[in-house]
């Protein structure tokens, strides 16, 4: 019993200290890159879920829960992660795919880009990152709201500037022609 009560008070220190190193390394990776607060707080948030759910599987194997028990209830949380994982249209992709573009996307708010899509021009400036999406605001002034998990899965270009952006623009050189049922540009 004494053994038990000093394992869990070792859990317990590992954990908090873990939390705080994790937590200091996320936000020097988005001061480093110059990411906004609210996305670090975010991803700050998804780690440490995660760093407890850890903690509470070795928390209950110290208190000596059955290995069954446990073993149904993870086996059911990594369904839930595989579908995350693998499901291009489920929320839970998203937000995994939010991770992946916290850690790895070369791109961030206020780059010019354009998703490489046959079936739609998605040219603009990235106005935001979310957990769920990235908010392009196009040169036309419109916005699309584009899933994380779609983003990871295109070719993206990025562009120097807006008016580099504006010379490979398919959608301005149709509405500047008149194609597509769209007005011309007003050359004032």
């Amino acid at each position: 019993m004494l053994v038990q009560i000093g394992l869990l008070a070792l859990l317990v220190l590992a954990y908090v200290i873990a939390l705080r190193l994790i937590s200091k390394a996320i936000h020097a990776v988005g001061l480093r890159r110059s990411l906004n607060d609210l996305r670090v707080s975010l991803i700050s948030k998804m780690v440490n879920l995660a760093l407890t759910a850890v903690f509470v599987f070795l928390f209950c194997v110290v208190l000596g829960v059955g290995y069954g028990q446990l073993a149904v209830f993870f086996s059911s949380v990594f369904a839930v992660v595989g579908i995350a994982l693998f499901a291009q249209w489920s929320i839970l992709s998203n937000v995994t795919a939010s991770l992946i573009i916290f850690f790895g996307f070369p791109y961030r708010v206020g780059d010019w880009i354009k998703v490489v899509d046959k079936d739609e021009e998605i040219l603009g400036q990235i106005h935001e990152i979310t957990s769920f999406h990235v908010i392009i605001t196009r040169l036309t002034g419109d916005t699309v709201t584009y899933p994380n998990s779609m983003i990871l899965q295109k070719g993206v270009i990025r562009y120097r500037n807006e008016a580099e952006a504006k010379q490979h623009s398919t959608l301005l050189k149709d509405v500047a022609k008149g194609d597509n049922g769209a007005t011309e540009i007003s050359k004032n």
